[in-house]
């Protein structure tokens, strides 16, 4: 198949020939009555649709969602996910174009032949506010007699009703007796206050300022720092050291300032940003020509930068380097189609997801991205509990140099900008593949606004190899391909872009991927190469990826937040370890290969860092299969990836960072399960001076055994730039998986067994 261009010089004379035969003509309605036509391309095209004509058939395919449609100029019928049509009107041709009817559009897409989105019948406890609802919860804040005008909010979000009753509500159909309320954090200022409203009853429930707490960087504040810079006259005279006489030309990055117990001259209370800066040359790329050694501090409360910091002058990188093709002749490459010409194998009904033997709730979080909830398999006609709530904890992207323009530098990218904010639409056929479901997201902005997001995350199936093969000599081969469904979400992070995947197998297997993609953060040096009597200095803390440039050696650490029930809530952890033992049955093996086992009581205990060499499950000692295993499914954070695994950050023990973060340094954390212990690095991280998430959750050192446990697992790498990551950067991913461990009685895929 080609792009939708029917008849361009390189189509056949039999196309032309269908075209004289489907001239223009006053078509009629199959009842009767003069049809109003419309061109097709940008009809559907405007609907959101994929138009491609097929040479040899003689058609077109037409893609929406959960409908492939087929049909032929002149036809009276098309073929919707394999099923014929009548069509009131059929396409038609004239001047060379194709037009439909003003009704093609809901006589296709609306006849009930794709079944891929369903209507809601009983809402999940779980649905995210509707912009109605947020629409609501802002008007219900704003009559208190505590609300000051110009306050902001960073977040607003449902309050999840008691877990057991949203269980309740999945498994045995008993609707949940609550009334729907809102959680409402806002930023009067640099003060924090939380608030929880009843949006029932229109009323506020909750009303808390927080203390010695900083909140989010909002959206508004980017522009706030960029005119804060453009205005100073002392930045100018600044830029002038660094050869730039035109301030319009700099582009700020507004970064968290961490928090160093005061010795970077900084007064803890004072709500504060440090802005690097870039120079706009023109080539689409200005993260390839830093203004290095330059950092101002700006006070967002006082809308005036405080404080220049310097270091000795390095002339910016003025090479165009572009990255989106403008200097690049394109690659020619032919179609690669993927067609679901039958219709999707999954069903969306409101926010609920039904693939395969898989059930699961999805909504779109403004901090933490797509949250996945009350996950279960059906096996054999019983619905299995697996996973309560899936998440992205929080994430931390530290650097590891010391000079003045980057020793602050570790981003949590999560908890000090919201992510979920961030998300960046995705590209059809390019993001993601071209037979994907693109969901639109709704959140509210920071003047408490719904906010719509189209096409926030991808849902799509996919072919993963063979599932399994087994050929006997002379026998039939026996083998079956291996599906996927896949649910993606992208957010852009200032120069950073991260894809995350949540994988569903077939077997069970639930796959957590993370890709880094986007352009590299690069300081200015003095080298143009290795031989450079200024190399060995320059390139001290990175790699030398461009004349000019270093790519600075960092890290990019995730953390996720998964409230895993295996076949229900009481759970413990498990330690399996393969050992070396002593042949003490005779013959002439001296060793043997056995596991240790043991079960890890407490939360301190629970925290540690993986040994791939190891197995950890998370099991189910009051269910057994049919062997007497008890259930489990095991945690792998560590799975495979492109770089270095980050198997701790790389800083030494008396770092600051370390007062403020637990969660870097250990890959599996088991926490007791509490509704409000959500984040890793805490909820309020933003210039926080010590650790209130992992690090607190765990002080009390609860048990885990036998218990409603929470697992956190983290993974990463250690990001050492190359060359062929710049100037953009192909997606780098890192693997964790949650894969069942006797959870079933047999390989799942096999299907049932015949009656």
């Amino acid at each position: 198949m080609g792009s939708f261009s029917p008849f361009s010089a390189r189509k056949t004379a039999l196309a032309l020939a269908v075209a004289l035969m489907c001239s223009w003509q006053a078509p009629v309605f199959a009842h009767g009555g003069e049809a109003h036509m419309v061109p097709m391309d940008k009809t559907l095209q405007d609907f959101g649709a994929d138009v491609q004509w097929d040479d040899y058939a003689q058609m077109f395919t037409i893609a929406k969602d959960g409908a492939f449609v087929k049909v032929k100029p002149g036809a009276k019928t098309a073929i919707v996910n394999g099923k014929t049509l009548a069509l009131q009107v059929p396409v038609v041709m004239k001047d060379n174009k194709a037009w439909i009817s003003d009704t093609f559009i809901n006589d296709v897409f609306q006849s009930g032949l794709d079944q891929t989105f369903q209507v809601e019948k009983r809402p999940h406890p779980l649905n995210a506010l509707t912009a109605n609802e947020i629409k609501e919860a802002v008007e219900i804040v704003k009559a208190s007699p505590d609300f000051k005008p110009n306050t902001r909010f960073t977040q607003i979000a449902l309050a999840e009703p008691e877990k057991a009753k949203v269980w309740n509500f999945v498994m045995s159909g008993t609707a949940v007796d609550e009334d729907r309320l809102a959680n409402v954090t806002m930023l009067d200022g640099k003060h924090v206050i939380e608030s929880q409203v009843d949006l029932k009853n229109k009323k506020v429930l909750h009303w808390a300022p927080i203390k010695d707490a900083h909140g989010m960087v909002l959206l508004d504040d980017f522009s706030s720092v960029q005119n804060i810079i453009n205005a100073s006259k002392e930045f100018a005279d600044v830029l002038k050291k660094h050869g730039i006489t035109d301030p319009t030309k700099v582009i700020t990055t507004p970064l968290t300032v961490g928090y160093f117990d005061g010795k970077d001259g900084l007064k803890q209370e004072d709500r504060l940003l440090k802005v690097v800066s870039y120079l706009d040359v023109g080539d689409g790329n200005y993260w390839a020509h830093p203004i290095e050694n330059l950092v101002a501090v700006v006070d967002l409360e006082q809308k005036k930068i405080i404080k220049i910091e310097e270091g000795p002058v390095i002339p910016v990188p003025m090479a165009p380097r572009p990255y989106d093709g403008r200097d690049r002749v394109a690659k020619e490459m032919k179609p690669l189609d993927i067609i679901e010409p039958e219709g999707k194998n999954y069903t969306i009904t409101g926010d609920m997801v039904h693939w395969q033997n898989w059930d699961f709730h999805l909504r779109l979080d403004s901090r933490v991205g797509p949250i996945l909830s009350t996950v279960t398999y059906n096996d054999n006609g019983t619905k299995r509990k697996i996973m309560y709530e899936g998440s992205l904890g929080g994430m931390i992207v530290p650097y590891g140099d010391p000079d003045v323009g980057w020793y602050f530098k570790a981003y949590l990218d999560s908890g000090d900008y919201g992510m979920g904010t961030l998300t960046s639409p995705i590209a059809r056929g390019k993001d993601a593949p071209s037979n994907a479901v693109l969901l639109d997201e709704t959140i509210a902005d920071y003047t408490g606004a719904p906010m719509n997001i189209p096409h926030a995350i991808a849902v799509f199936e996919r072919y993963a190899g063979p599932e399994y093969k087994h050929q006997e000599m002379g026998q039939p081969n026996v083998s079956t391909e291996r599906r996927e469904l896949v649910i993606r979400w992208i957010s852009t992070v200032g120069n950073y872009d991260y894809i995350f995947d949540w994988v569903f197998h077939e077997n069970g297997t639930i796959g957590i991927d993370a890709g880094a993609t986007g352009i590299e953060a690069v300081k200015g040096v003095q080298s143009k190469t290795m031989h450079d009597a200024t190399a060995k200095a320059d390139t001290k803390y990175g790699t030398l990826i461009d004349h000019n440039i270093v790519g600075t050696t960092h890290q990019h650490i995730y953390n996720f937040r998964l409230d895993l029930d295996v076949d229900g809530e009481n759970n413990r952890l498990v330690a399996m370890d393969p050992d070396v033992k002593p042949n003490t049955a005779g013959g002439p093996r001296t060793s043997t290969m056995q596991i240790d086992q043991h079960t890890i009581d407490t939360e301190q205990e629970a925290a540690q860092k993986f040994d791939p060499g190891t197995i950890r499950l998370l099991s189910n000692t009051s269910k057994e299969n049919r062997m007497g295993n008890p259930v489990s499914y095991q945690i792998i954070p560590y799975a495979g990836g492109t770089h270095p695994v980050a198997t701790g950050a790389k800083f030494a023990p008396d770092e600051w960072i370390y007062h403020r973060l637990s969660f870097m340094d250990k890959q599996l954390w088991v926490t007791r399960y509490k509704p409000d212990e959500r984040y890793p690095e805490g909820k309020y991280p933003n210039r926080s001076t010590h650790d209130t998430g992992l690090g607190q959750y765990t002080k009390d050192n609860e048990s885990v055994d036998n218990q409603d446990d929470v697992v956190w697992i983290t993974t990463g790498t250690t990001h050492v730039a190359r060359a062929e990551e710049w100037p953009i950067m192909p997606t780098e991913w890192v693997h964790a998986l949650l894969k069942p461990w006797n959870f079933f009685n047999e390989t799942p895929t096999l299907g049932e067994q015949k009656k």
